[in-house]
């Protein structure tokens, strides 16, 4: 399989805090990948890097989605990033809570549209088309993640599991070749996490999306995933598949405990 993404010795530096230390990781088409670690590790600050949020102070970032050429896109911002197809959801919710879903899905096809501020105030014939397209297509996506009966729910009035799919929909509203999830299944109970894991096996099976997920669930972590990568003090220590993460005694010390609970 051919590599999606690639990232070389990533570093990234806060004042005399280095937060990421050299990372090497790669994606590759079809993919689920899981970065795990303790917290304060250095994950989200990697996701960080790759998505635009942050100028990485040392390495690369290079992309090549399916049919097109390499590209680095170290010095690239977040929207610039996500038109050349990632994208993202964050550890903390950001929805626009007195928006609907439908609305919250609608914006995240801004980047995928043409029409400007002269065609908005116009409304001429191809905005009005493009508008009724970006709905359709907005539903079609609630449909996917399991809220088509919240269209017109506020996002505030969602329960919290809800409002995390939504925040999916509106990432892939985008048409992301690479999803990026930071703790998908954080505050989520038991159920709520296994919807999720279906809901992710789905993506990748209909939509052919690859996707990066960080999580501190190891029995989601261990089920969804091809491969898994382990950082500790910004450093990655270890890569492999589940069965091979489970087993290596460095990231058994440095983060999954002594005794292992995994299916």
């Amino acid at each position: 399989m051919e590599r999606i993404l690639e990232v070389r010795q990533l570093a990234m530096t806060f004042g005399g805090l280095r937060a990421v230390d050299g990372v090497d990781l790669d994606i590759r088409q079809g993919e689920i990948v899981a970065l795990i670690g303790p917290n304060g590790a250095g994950k989200t600050t990697f996701f960080n890097c790759v998505t635009g949020l942050y100028n990485p102070t040392g390495g690369d970032v290079l992309i090549a989605p399916p049919g097109k050429r390499s590209e680095r896109i170290n010095a690239l911002k977040p929207n610039q990033v996500t038109e050349r197809g990632l994208a993202r959801t964050f550890q903390n919710i950001r929805l626009f809570q007195n928006m609907t879903a439908l609305e919250n899905v609608m914006i995240g096809r801004h980047c995928r549209t043409s029409a400007g501020i002269l065609g908005a105030v116009l409304r001429g014939p191809s905005t009005r088309h493009e508008e009724q397209e970006t709905a359709a297509r907005s539903y079609r996506l609630l449909e996917r993640v399991g809220l088509a009966g919240c269209v017109n729910e506020l996002a505030k009035n969602l329960p919290y599991g809800s409002q995390r799919r939504l925040e999916i929909a509106r990432a892939l509203a985008t048409d992301p070749f690479l999803l990026l999830l930071d703790e998908p299944a954080a505050g989520m109970n038991p159920q709520e996490t296994l919807e999720l894991d279906d809901l992710i096996q789905r993506l990748r099976a209909d939509l052919g999306v690859s996707l990066l997920l960080i999580e501190h669930d190891m029995r989601l972590v261990m089920s969804l995933s091809d491969r898994i990568f382990v950082m500790d003090y910004g450093r990655k220590i270890a890569e492999g598949t589940p069965q091979e993460i489970r087993d290596n005694p460095v990231v058994i010390k440095a983060y999954l405990g002594e005794e292992v609970s995994c299916p």
